[in-house]
């Protein structure tokens, strides 16, 4: 996380972000990568400026599960054709959470973020080409992937912020 984007976080939360993300790096790189970890800590970055923050109340070990979990849902980390993945019984063991205290942490921070499956702002870079969902685009009321679209609508949609970068 850069130095500007941790300053924003309120100092009565410091110390909890703080905590939960030592927990989630230790995870991510024992399973995961830095991609991830990076995600992790911005996602308790997020969830710590929320006002008020949801991570008031509750144990570290199981905020930076859910969050681990929360990122693992939606980029199917869970499914063993992928790398990195890992199991839900892997990340409730890291973190000694049992798996629904987990689940319900989890849905509750996909709900506070308006989190959905593939999407594009909880992607690793490394992945946004492979996306489709950080390609959809609305051109004349139908929705394009963007990647099949002439060279200016490509442009555009960049310069708007609809694209991560014009393939």
């Amino acid at each position: 996380m850069s130095k500007k984007a941790k300053e924003h976080i309120p100092a009565q939360m410091l110390q909890k972000y703080e905590a939960i993300k030592s927990l989630t790096d230790d995870f991510c790189s024992t399973f995961l990568d830095e991609e991830y970890a990076e995600l992790c800590r911005n996602l308790a970055a997020a969830l710590a400026r929320k006002r008020p923050s949801p991570l008031i109340s509750g144990a570290e070990k199981v905020w930076a599960c859910a969050i681990v979990y929360a990122l693992a849902r939606i980029n199917f980390l869970f499914d063993k054709s992928r790398t990195p993945h890992t199991t839900t019984d892997q990340l409730c063991s890291w973190f000694d959470v049992n798996k629904n205290t987990a689940s319900g942490k989890a849905k509750r921070v996909l709900d506070t973020m308006k989190m959905r499956m593939m999407d594009p702002r909880w992607c690793p870079p490394s992945k946004l080409g492979d996306n489709m969902m950080a390609w959809m685009i609305q051109v004349n009321g139908l929705i394009v992937d963007a990647r099949y679209m002439p060279r200016e609508v490509q442009e555009e949609a960049y310069r708007l912020g609809l694209i991560p970068y014009i393939p």
